[in-house]
């Protein structure tokens, strides 16, 4: 099993920066288990994530393709940015990073499916029926929002 170290500062001109590294990085493995802390040392603070994974195994059904933003309409980027939006603010709202909810290739991957119930939504590519009875209801809530 492998392991990385990510440090989210807080400030906002790093924060989001800080961030999309670790959601590429996630997009590439599979995770096996994640850990939190806060750190603080009186001058800058930050999320700390220990992330422990394997390299993602790359098993394709023939039907099944990965896509990317630039695979999105400009409807689906639309769709993409509510989607990010709605697991960003609850991120914040429960105080976990927001790849605890879901990563940014699952949200690309919705956005281009457009599912229509909790069914659908179990069968995107890394989201799973877990996730989709979890957070299903809201996300078909934004989905049905366009």
């Amino acid at each position: 099993m492998n392991i990385r170290v990510f440090n989210i500062r807080l400030s906002k001109e790093f924060c989001i920066i800080d961030q999309n590294r670790m959601n590429e990085f996630l997009d590439t493995v599979e995770v096996k288990l994640s850990s939190t802390n806060f750190v603080t040392n009186g001058t800058v603070d930050y999320w700390s994530a220990v992330v422990f994974y394997e390299p993602k195994k790359v098993t394709k059904e023939k039907n099944e393709v990965a896509f990317s933003i630039d695979d999105l309409s400009i409807e689906e980027q639309k769709i993409f940015k509510a989607l990010r939006s709605w697991r960003n603010d609850l991120a914040e709202k429960l105080g976990w990073s927001s790849f605890r909810i879901c990563h940014n290739s699952h949200l690309i991957h919705i956005a281009k499916e457009n599912p229509t119930s909790l069914n659908d939504l179990g069968k995107i590519t890394g989201f799973g029926t877990v996730r989709a009875e979890k957070y299903g209801h809201d996300i078909l809530a934004v989905l049905n929002a366009y």
